[in-house]
């Protein structure tokens, strides 16, 4: 067993708080830089990203990679400020482009100081980001059940900008395994577009039951600020318990989706 295995069974005997496992798998591929607003100048240059041309500038730019990156990091500090949430929220950080990485593993807010830095590079292979999100996912419950610690029903939040370009078998067994779960009430999977061009019809494959929603432009905040509060109702309750969320959070003027 290697270091960070002794740390996280470590922090489990110590904390036996019933869990609440979060997994963020994150787009981080080329067209996740692709400027949204602020001050900028156009460079005259091109570069080909994720399959498509893009203008390069420079300046104040406001991307949503870096808009991201603020929403949880924001997530990060509402789950801090809530005693109970605090010790209950395992969250992990997975992201994918040409390469699918584990950004963070599970552990606790109160050890993590700064969200990891994410750069928009490369591809967008879904499919192995997808498949090493459930392979973690199903790594901490092992590691609950070995350190006699409850836990709730894990949460996937998958969120891309566009349509997956990595390995079709990766794709597919990605879905077939994500679905499974959902269905047999294994896990609960947020799937989110993000930008025009997302793809909704895949995004929806992973998910039967729910339906994948676009982000209201550049609404991450107003996201993980949900996200955090659902944490928080979800850790207040008993595991295994029904948990309604905050479905007037979502939709209309005031929420961070959209159909």
């Amino acid at each position: 067993m290697n270091n960070e295995g002794i740390v996280g069974f470590q922090e489990l005997v110590d904390n036996p708080t019933a869990r609440v496992p979060v997994c963020l798998c994150l787009d981080t591929s080329g067209s996740m830089g692709t400027v949204e607003g602020g001050e900028y100048t156009r460079t005259g240059r091109t570069v080909f990203r994720d399959g498509k041309t893009y203008n390069v500038v420079t300046g104040d730019v406001v991307t949503r990679i870096s808009e991201m990156e603020k929403g949880i990091d924001q997530f990060f500090e509402a789950i801090k400020e809530d005693d109970i949430a605090l010790y209950a929220a395992d969250v992990c950080i997975v992201t994918f482009d040409s390469t699918a990485k584990c950004m963070m593993d599970f552990m606790g807010l109160s050890s993590v100081e700064s969200v990891p830095k994410l750069k928009a590079e490369g591809d967008t292979v879904m499919g192995e980001g997808v498949n090493l999100a459930l392979d973690l996912l199903e790594q901490r419950k092992q590691a609950y059940k070995d350190a006699g610690v409850d836990y709730y029903q894990p949460w996937l939040v998958l969120m891309t900008d566009g349509e997956p370009n990595g390995s079709a078998e990766e794709l597919e067994r990605a879905i077939s395994r994500t679905a499974s779960m959902v269905n047999e009430k294994k896990l609960t999977v947020f799937p989110i577009g993000i930008g025009k061009e997302a793809d909704l019809e895949t995004l929806n494959r992973f998910s039967p039951g729910r339906m994948a929603l676009r982000l209201q432009g550049l609404k991450f905040s107003e996201f993980f600020a949900w996200l955090s509060k659902s944490v928080s109702k979800t850790s207040q309750s008993t595991p295994g318990d029904t948990v309604k969320l905050d479905l007037q959070g979502i939709l209309g003027d005031n929420g961070w989706g959209e159909l």
